[in-house]
């Protein structure tokens, strides 16, 4: 009898002693990770300069940053671009800022619009009604040469 009590009393203790330790690798992991790189930001091609009238808003696609070989289909990302005058254009997010749906752009009302809720948003991004929080998200752009650019950034995990 006294040595199945002691026995069980170290298997207990060993059991104990696992569970402990097993709870103590993740804090031990964050403790030698190495700190996070920044997600890599990546000037992409959206179309020749001739390609975009001034004051016309299009849906413009780009190669994600963080794009893998394997990806097809899912790597292409897009924006609606809108060029200013000869030289200058603003890229808005694609999703809506309420829940991140797909927003439109109707070009006779001059507005995106979000099918999910009812978000509204105005020529230059900025919420003109319904649920959404804040403006569209920019994007940086710029013109190299002939070619319009879009900064993206990869998407950090």
């Amino acid at each position: 009898m006294e040595t199945r009590r002691r026995f069980l009393s170290w298997l207990t203790a060993g059991l104990g002693a696992v569970a402990a330790i097993a709870a103590s690798i993740p804090a031990i992991g964050f403790l030698f990770e190495p700190p996070p790189r920044r997600p890599r930001e990546d000037w992409r091609a959206v179309g020749a300069l001739d390609d975009f009238r001034i004051g016309e808003t299009v849906e413009a696609r780009f190669v994600d940053a963080a794009a893998v070989p394997w990806a097809g289909q899912a790597s292409d990302v897009a924006v609606w671009l809108r060029r200013t005058s000869a030289t200058e254009f603003v890229a808005f997010s694609l999703n809506c800022t309420h829940l991140g749906c797909p927003v439109r752009w109707e070009s006779g009302a001059q507005l995106f619009l979000c099918p999910c809720h009812g978000g509204v948003y105005y020529a230059d991004g900025s919420v003109a009604g319904g649920p959404p929080p804040r403006a569209l998200a920019r994007y940086p752009t710029r013109v190299d040469g002939s070619r319009v650019m879009v900064r993206t950034r990869a998407l950090s995990v």
